[in-house]
């Protein structure tokens, strides 16, 4: 896809998000590209009339790279966003505001899905706005069917059986070190900047693609790997996103395990956030925190139970602690809604 081009061909951007909103918001496969991939790719850079607003077309690009990720919830912001974006940014090259327009599927996409869902291609969930501990988790607006349906695998229907499901242990991601302080066994975060990218499908297997990052911070370098087994991570197209997420100047956030071989110090299976500066906060779930490890079953990854978790937190102020005030601080015990 050459996106050192001279226009858009914003019809067939809507049309694509007006198929992905009555598919309910399944990131459904093109003739060519996965729907979070043509639209990452095909924003990726602003046609040359648009040239000044390329960090907007560069952020929703970035995005849609996290989209199969999202929660249904947050997929259908992301598209009314984008819908909106794409007619402000045709209106400002044409000068013509677009006749058609999704706006309605978008914001009430069961509509256009009713026959798919009678079919059972997509299950309907009541969606309620106010937690409650005894809610089932198919109710809770930030859990996805799939999510829920893979909660219910673990025994976990309601949002009380999962503030109960507790972890199992705890990976320390919270401490911070310099590159040359980096000592094997131990589980840090370092931050430093990209020196070299380089992404590419293993010779020997296709369907493996790693992700190399060379990192420098004021004591020393490091390379960084990480590994994405599937076809959808050998498009050329993926590669080349990730290589506009990394750019060299960046500065990362990294976490994992400290491992040395003969080639020297890595970290294992490393967790790797973009920060804005050297200073920059960590958002991210994992990295650069103490990360919970709870028991798991084929199908469910641990982010499903994070993030499902992290989701109904909340409602723990609603649970009342049987042990005695005088015996807690007798113990010093913490409360369980702590």
């Amino acid at each position: 896809m050459n996106n050192d081009k001279e226009k858009i061909d914003w019809e067939r951007l809507q049309k694509a998000l007006s198929v992905e909103v009555q598919y309910g918001f399944q990131n459904i496969q093109g003739k060519q590209y996965i729907f979070n991939d043509f639209l990452s790719l095909s924003l990726s850079e602003a046609p040359i009339i648009l040239k000044g607003y390329q960090n907007q077309f560069q952020e929703i690009s970035n995005k849609f790279v996290s989209y199969p990720e999202m929660t249904r919830e947050e997929r259908q912001k992301l598209l009314e966003k984008t819908k909106y974006f794409l007619e402000k940014m045709q209106y400002i090259s044409e000068g013509v505001k677009p006749e058609k327009t999704i706006k309605k599927e978008i914001i009430q996409p069961e509509e256009k899905t009713q026959e798919r869902l009678k079919q059972g291609s997509v299950t309907p969930q009541k969606y309620s706005d106010k937690l409650d501990v005894e809610q089932p988790l198919t109710e809770v607006k930030d859990i996805s069917k799939r999510n829920s349906d893979r909660l219910a695998t673990l025994g976990l229907y309601t949002v009380r059986e999962l503030l109960y499901y507790y972890p199992r242990d705890h990976i320390d991601y919270a401490r911070q070190v310099n590159i040359r302080d980096l000592e094997p066994g131990e589980t840090v975060t370092i931050i430093g900047k990209v020196q070299r990218f380089n992404c590419f499908s293993s010779p020997k297997n296709k369907k493996l693609t790693i992700l190399e990052l060379t990192l420098t911070d004021a004591t020393g370098k490091i390379k960084i790997s990480r590994f994405f087994a599937g076809p959808r991570f050998s498009n050329k197209g993926w590669q080349m996103q990730q290589k506009k997420i990394y750019p060299v100047g960046a500065t990362v956030a990294v976490s994992g395990l400290v491992k040395e071989n003969k080639y020297g110090k890595n970290l294992d299976n490393p967790e790797i956030e973009v920060l804005d500066s050297e200073g920059g906060q960590i958002e991210s779930m994992k990295v650069g925190r103490l990360v919970p490890v709870y028991p798991l079953t084929d199908g469910v990854g641990a982010d499903v139970v994070r993030r499902a978790i992290f989701t109904v937190l909340p409602t723990a102020e609603q649970l009342s602690d049987t042990l005695p005030e005088g015996l807690l601080n007798q113990y010093q015990l913490i409360d369980l809604k702590k």
